[in-house]
């Protein structure tokens, strides 16, 4: 197999990232220029600010990647850069600027997919710890705060091939933590510091009930035109998601319970740490902090969503995963850094006799090392994107 240095960049949302990766496995660098400072006064993703913070950090992110892998403009192989799915205005930043790299060092260019991207952060790792050959079909739970997705994973010959079996109907599991937090005056992003409160409340404390599809998502069966209103009897089942029931519930027990006020309180608590720095960059609340500004009956609100969350993603995962009879399990995205869901997974596949792969925390989130990854094997097969490609914001995975 011939040996590829590919730099890969990604801007799909909120994170500027530049990373240099050997052969789709060795990770030589991988800078990532966060903007959480920037949207946390919005309690969430602001897509203009995004694409102006972009524009700021890409060539600073891009330079910093190649000196830290000791390479050169000239000395890799090709350059890889997402396409979608993505806020429409933070990808063609990247793509420009990709563009305009290709065009210039006349290498070629790479158009990957993000969600690809998340599968390969896992594969990225796994190449490097277990050299043993991966078991087909692979079921990978791809889930961040714009997308839960199962997907069915096949590879032939450098050609990875997907099928769709499962997807959110409404917010994706990441969306409705970082929403929850907001309701409840945590701050942004809401997912990590949920996780580092629940295990200090009772995750059984408050009953939530995730709905559970009983039909075919109305989407599938009008993608294409004449397509049939009813699926054939022998159908395979699909195993979709839907949070928004959950927030709402939330946002329910807060009315009902009247946590307004300790809620603006805390808000407004916090908000005073985020003051106190002289310099430019916030302060960020410690635990301490969290734990203090929140009462037993928050801490028990917090554990008892994360639980109902994290009990459907397994459940439905692992359902899956019997239905179609896969051999191993990615688990993948920025959810897939929450530390209760790693541990169900593990302690429920291992009962099942299931292998589950998780990237590293780092690779979780999104990152350019995973798109330099996903690339690797359409260099290998000389699958180049023409100058004339442009984002995809809805961009879907086969």
């Amino acid at each position: 197999m011939p040996d590829a240095i590919i730099l890969g960049i990604e801007s799909s949302c909120d994170e500027t990232g530049a990373a240099v990766v050997r052969s789709g496995e060795e990770i030589l660098s991988n800078v990532v220029a966060s903007q959480i400072s920037t949207h946390a006064p919005y309690g969430g993703v602001v897509p203009e600010l995004a694409s102006r913070e972009h524009l700021r950090a890409i060539v600073p992110v891009v330079r910093q990647a190649l000196a830290d892998a000791g390479q050169t403009y000239n000395s890799v192989d090709a350059l890889a850069v997402t396409q979608g799915p993505g806020l429409a205005g933070a990808l063609l930043v990247g793509i420009s600027f990709a563009k305009a790299l290709s065009y210039a060092l006349s290498k070629p260019l790479i158009a990957v997919n993000h969600l690809e991207g998340h599968v390969h952060a896992v594969l990225l790792e796994q190449r490097q710890s277990d050299k043993n050959e991966l078991e087909f079909p692979v079921l990978a739970l791809v889930v961040s705060g714009g997308h839960t997705h199962l997907y069915l994973a096949e590879e032939r010959e450098n050609l990875w091939t997907y099928a769709e079996i499962g997807h959110t109907r409404d917010d994706a599991a990441g969306e409705a933590f970082d929403k929850v937090a907001k309701l409840l005056g945590l701050g942004y992003p809401g997912g990590p510091i949920i996780d580092r409160l629940a295990p200090h409340g009772d995750p059984y404390a408050v009953k939530f009930q995730i709905a559970q599809m009983k039909h075919r998502d109305r989407r599938e069966s009008s993608r294409h035109e004449g397509a049939p209103a009813r699926e054939p009897a022998n159908a395979r089942p699909r195993f979709d998601f839907s949070y928004s029931g959950i927030k709402t519930a939330v946002l329910r027990y807060v009315e009902t319970e009247n946590l307004a006020p300790s809620i603006e309180a805390r808000r407004q608590a916090l908000a005073e740490i985020g003051k106190k720095h002289g310099d430019s960059k916030p302060a960020q609340p410690t635990l301490d902090d969290y734990l203090r500004l929140s009462d037993r009956q928050t801490l028990n609100l917090v554990a008892s969503f994360q639980r109902a969350m994290v009990s459907d993603l397994v459940a439905k995962t692992l359902a899956a995963a019997r239905e179609y009879d896969v051999r191993t399990l990615f688990v993948s995205g920025g959810v897939a850094a929450n530390s209760e869901l790693r541990s169900t997974f593990q302690h429920e596949s291992e009962l099942q006799g299931l292998p589950v792969f998780f990237p590293s925390r780092s690779l979780s989130t999104d990152n350019a090392a995973m798109i330099a990854a996903a690339a690797f094997p359409k260099f290998l097969r000389r699958e180049f994107a023409p100058m004339d490609f442009s984002a995809e914001a809805g961009m879907r995975l086969r």
